[in-house]
């Protein structure tokens, strides 16, 4: 991965973008692909799709979800600590000791979540769960009054960690569930730019899919594509306490997953392992005996439906602040999607 792509990464991974408050991530994705595209068209709900080749009659749509699982502020207690909700899931107890940034109109707060000391807890108290109510966040305001001059009910927050090389090709952020999808969506057509292609291509940087799919149909219906791919994020099962009886074996490293199932259109997967075998890019393949839960489902099933398949970057700790994948998985899907597209012909029957 080049520099500029890097930095683009990183820069992408570190804007806070929960669901419903996309737009510090959408503008850093609409400025990088912005002159690489004849049409960028942001719509009312906060998507982004980016267009080639926008006169050819088929239709094909890219789409990575730019948003991200994060925290509201929904009570300010007298002393000025702070309550919250889940926008989207994740384990409470992996907040304790976390540095947040807190989304405002007039900015950006930090503030940390704390806890009691483990010295003044009891011995059934270290054993309870950590639930929401019992986790509050600090901004180092005096009083209810002092928090709310600098904070308001609804304000979103994330937790503030860096992005940042692991070792090697493997890297370590928070939200690469699905930022990295949209970072694919936008280098897929950087590069596909410059080729002559048959079709019209629209990339999609798609917003709260994690609240529910909910930009992926949006946008779908108005790009109509006949055909699509989601780009987001697996499960690996190459780290201890996984069960590849279930998610299947998949390691970083080993080259995007290509799925099968109810969710995928058979033609299409046939010509995607086509063009992987014929170009010797690594792969790796799991069972999706039902709907995927991702763009890729809201695209399939949208209007009168579309070809749809899902391309998925392996992916260790989802929805913690520390998700580590592989920068050769990224290339991998990169080059699978941009040798894929640019070879489509004017037409194709996805009809199984």
């Amino acid at each position: 991965m080049n520099q500029t792509s890097e930095a683009f990464l990183k820069a992408l991974l570190e804007a806070p973008s929960p669901s419903g408050f996309e737009q510090p991530a959408a503008a850093c994705w609409r400025k990088y692909v912005k002159s690489s595209v004849d049409q960028l068209i942001p719509d009312v709900h906060g998507n982004t799709i980016a267009v080639l080749n926008p006169a050819a009659e088929f239709k094909f749509m890219l789409a990575g979800h730019i948003d991200e699982i994060g925290l509201m502020i929904t009570h300010v207690d007298d002393k000025g600590y702070i309550y919250t909700a889940q926008i989207g899931g994740m384990d409470p107890s992996l907040l304790i000791g976390q540095r947040v940034k807190i989304m405002t109109q007039k900015g950006e707060v930090f503030g940390v979540i704390g806890r009691k000391a483990i010295h003044q807890m009891k011995p059934d108290e270290r054993k309870k769960t950590v639930e929401m109510e019992n986790i509050w966040v600090d901004i180092g305001a005096d009083d209810k009054k002092a928090a709310l001059k600098r904070v308001s009910i609804g304000d979103p927050m994330v937790v503030d960690v860096p992005y940042r090389r692991l070792n090697g090709h493997k890297v370590v952020s928070r939200a690469t569930d699905d930022k990295i999808g949209a970072f694919i969506v936008a280098e897929v057509l950087k590069a596909l730019s410059k080729k002559k292609l048959n079709i019209s291509v629209a990339g999609v940087a798609t917003v709260q899919e994690e609240v529910g799919l909910r930009g992926a149909m949006t946008s779908t219906y108005s790009v109509h594509p006949q055909a699509g791919i989601a780009i987001d994020v697996g499960f690996a099962s190459d780290h201890p306490d996984t069960d590849p009886k279930s998610l299947g074996e998949v390691k970083l490293g080993k080259g995007p997953v290509l799925h099968r199932g109810p969710n995928i259109n058979p033609v299409m997967e046939d010509w995607l392992f086509k063009v992987v075998k014929q170009h010797k890019i690594p792969y790796q393949v799991t069972a999706e005996p039902r709907g995927t839960c991702t763009d890729a489902n809201a695209m399939q099933l949208c209007r009168g439906g579309a070809a749809t398949a899902l391309i998925s970057i392996p992916n260790r700790y989802m929805h913690t602040p520390v998700e580590v994948i592989s920068l050769d998985d990224v290339e991998n899907t990169i080059k699978l999607l941009v040798e894929y597209i640019a070879a489509h012909p004017a037409k194709r029957d996805y009809r199984p």
